[in-house]
C-alpha cells in the first residue's frame, strides 16, 4: 500500500513552498521519521519526514514550488527493506577493495599527482601550487598528456589576471537562477519598508575602548564559566534593552490607529546566510545575562546556517539589530524590519583620532546608525535613545542597574 506524503501546512499565511533538495534518491528505502526532503517556505526552510518505512517514489523536482497538501511523494511500506539498503554486503567489500587499489596506484605514482580531478602535475608544481593557492583554472599545462609542469605555475604566478575563474577577461555570459521564496520575501519586505514607513536615519559614534579592554581582560574567565565566548552583541543588546525601556516609543510600532508599545524587548538579530537574510528573535533579551545572551545569538546563527530555524523563531520581535562591521562596513543606513520602528546598524571598529581633555589620541572607535520611522518617533526620542546607547557602551558598569554607580551612590 502507498503512503502519500503532501506538503504539510506550515503557517497560516503561507500558502506555497520551494522544494529545495531530496534528501534521499527515488526508489531508495527510507526508515520512519528519516529526512527525505527540505523545503523552503517565504520565512524559513523546514525537513520532511518519513511518515512509514518502504520504498520512495518522488512525484516533484528540486526547485519546485508546491502548494500546500500538493503530492510531494509516496512511500510503499509494502516492500521488503534490502539488505544493506539494496547493496549487497559483497559488492560493497568488492567496491571498497578498488577504491583502496586506486588510491596504492595513485600512491605509487607521485608524478602524476591530481590536481583539480581532470588536471595532473608534477609533484614540484604540485607543491607550489598547494603553497601559492595557484588556481589551476589560470595555468595553461605544457606537458605531456596535459600535465602541468613547473614551469607553467611559475608563468602564471608571474602574469595574473589572463584568466579569471577558468574564462577569459572581457567575458560576456549571463546565467539566469530562479529566486527563491526567501529572496522574493527579502526583497518585497524592503520595498515595503522603504514604501510604507517614512524612515530616517541618526548616527553617533561611540569609543569602545572600555568594552575591549573588559573582553580582553576576562574573556578567557568568560568561556571558561559559562562556555561561550564573550562577543560585542551581549554588550549591544544589554544597552538596547535599557534604552528601549526607557524611550518606549522605539520599541513600539504601529497597528492600523493605534500603537502597540512593549514591556518587554524581544530583540531580532540579523544573520546572513548563504541563502539570504534571516532576522531570528531573542525572547526577552532584557531579562537575559550576558552569558544567556550570548548563548542565543551562537544558537540561533548556527540554526541559520543550517537552515533549521522555525518559523517562531523567526517572527514577534520588537527591535532589531544587525552588525555590518563583520563584512567591513565603517558606516551604513540600515532598513526597518517591519512591522518594528527602528534598528540599528552596528559597524566596523576602526582607530581614529579623537579630541580627549585637549589632545588628539586614537581610540577603537564605531559608528552607530538608528533608523527609525518618524510617524512614531520624533527626533528627539531617536537621538535621545542613540546617545543613551552610546552611553551605556562607553560606561559598561551602567549595564548592570541601567544608572552610572556614583550617582545611585549620591542618590543623585
Amino acid at each position: 500500500m502507498a503512503i502519500d506524503i503532501k506538503v504539510p501546512t506550515v503557517g497560516e499565511s503561507i500558502s506555497e513552498v520551494t522544494l529545495l533538495k531530496w534528501a534521499k534518491k527515488d526508489g531508495e528505502y527510507v526508515e520512519r521519521d528519516e529526512v527525505i526532503a527540505e523545503l523552503e517556505s517565504e520565512k524559513a526552510t523546514f525537513e520532511v519526514n518519513a511518515e512509514k518505512a518502504g520504498v520512495l517514489k518522488i512525484a516533484a523536482k528540486e526547485g519546485d514550488t508546491l502548494k500546500i497538501g500538493d503530492l510531494l511523494a509516496s512511500i510503499d511500506d509494502t516492500a521488503v527493506k534490502p539488505a544493506t539498503n539494496g547493496v549487497p554486503v559483497a559488492e560493497k567489500k568488492e567496491e571498497k577493495k578498488k577504491k583502496v587499489e586506486k588510491v596504492l596506484d595513485k600512491e605509487e605514482k607521485p608524478e602524476s599527482v591530481v590536481s583539480d580531478g581532470t588536471l595532473k602535475a608534477t609533484p614540484v608544481a604540485s607543491a607550489i601550487i598547494a603553497d601559492k593557492h595557484v588556481d589551476t583554472a589560470a595555468i595553461a599545462p605544457s606537458g605531456f598528456g596535459g600535465k602541468i609542469l613547473k614551469e607553467d605555475v611559475l608563468a602564471a604566478l608571474a602574469n595574473p589576471g589572463k584568466i579569471t575563474a577558468g574564462k577569459e577577461l572581457f567575458s560576456r555570459e549571463e546565467r539566469k537562477d530562479k529566486m527563491s521564496a526567501l529572496r522574493k520575501t527579502i526583497s518585497r519586505r524592503l520595498v515595503d519598508a522603504k514604501n510604507s514607513t517614512a524612515m530616517l536615519t541618526t548616527f553617533n559614534e561611540a569609543d569602545m575602548s572600555r568594552i575591549m579592554d573588559i573582553r580582553n581582560k576576562y574573556k578567557e574567565k568568560f568561556k571558561e564559566t559559562h562556555g561561550v565566548g564573550l562577543g560585542f552583541m551581549s554588550f549591544f543588546a544589554k544597552a538596547c534593552c535599557i534604552a528601549l525601556q526607557e524611550w518606549p516609543s522605539v520599541n513600539a510600532y504601529i497597528d492600523g490607529d493605534n500603537i502597540i508599545y512593549h514591556d518587554y524587548c524581544d530583540i531580532s538579530i540579523a544573520v546572513s546566510t548563504p541563502r539570504g537574510l534571516t532576522v531570528p528573535v531573542i525572547r526577552n533579551a532584557e531579562s537575559l545575562s550576558m552569558a544567556e545572551i550570548e548563548m542565543k545569538v551562537i544558537e540561533l546563527a548556527n540554526k541559520a546556517k543550517e537552515n533549521k530555524l522555525t518559523i517562531d523563531e523567526l517572527q514577534g520581535g520588537t527591535f532589531t539589530i544587525t552588525n555590518g562591521g563583520v563584512f567591513g562596513s565603517l558606516m551604513s543606513t540600515p532598513i526597518i524590519n517591519l512591522p518594528q520602528s527602528a534598528i540599528l546598524g552596528m559597524h566596523k571598529i576602526q582607530e581614529r583620532p579623537v579630541v580627549i581633555g585637549g589632545q588628539i589620541v586614537a581610540r577603537p572607535m564605531m559608528y552607530l546608525a538608528l533608523s527609525y520611522d518618524h510617524r512614531i518617533i520624533d527626533g528627539r526620542e531617536s537621538v535621545s535613545f542613540l546617545v543613551r546607547v552610546k552611553e551605556l557602551l562607553e560606561n559598561p558598569e551602567q549595564l548592570l542597574i541601567g544608572k552610572d554607580p556614583v550617582k545611585v551612590l549620591l542618590d543623585f
